[in-house]
């Protein structure tokens, strides 16, 4: 099984910066593409950002030049570093990581606990 632990979220003012991690663990065999998704109330879950196995990543128009997605490989871990917030930015944040585990085969997706971040003065 593949657990997703994810850190950081709160409460910050507009314009301001806020950091996510997500490590991956368990027995894992290797990681294909990471990715954070956000769900705020009353809408559905959007995809904010992914990055490949290689680091190449992808943004949500809405938040492309603001919010930084990054992973290290060797740690199984994914961030994302989110710059001048909006008070649109506030949803519960996912942690996705499609993980192979080790004896198995094939990809599954998996995801985090969530972790809220509030955009407010």
């Amino acid at each position: 099984q593949v657990q997703l632990v994810e850190s950081g979220g709160g409460l910050v003012q507009p314009g301001g910066s806020l950091g996510l991690s997500c490590a991956a663990q368990g027995s894992i065999f290797s990681i294909d593409a990471m990715a954070w998704y956000r769900q705020a109330p009353g809408k559905q879950r959007e995809l904010v950002a992914a990055i490949t196995p290689a680091g190449m990543p992808s943004y949500a128009d809405s938040v492309e030049g603001r919010f930084t997605i990054s992973r290290d490989n060797s740690k199984n871990m994914v961030y994302l570093q989110m710059n001048s917030l909006k008070p649109e930015d506030t949803a519960v944040y996912y942690c996705n990581v499609r993980a192979r585990r080790v004896a198995t085969y094939g990809y599954l997706t998996n995801w985090g606990q969530g972790t809220q971040v509030t955009v407010s003065s």
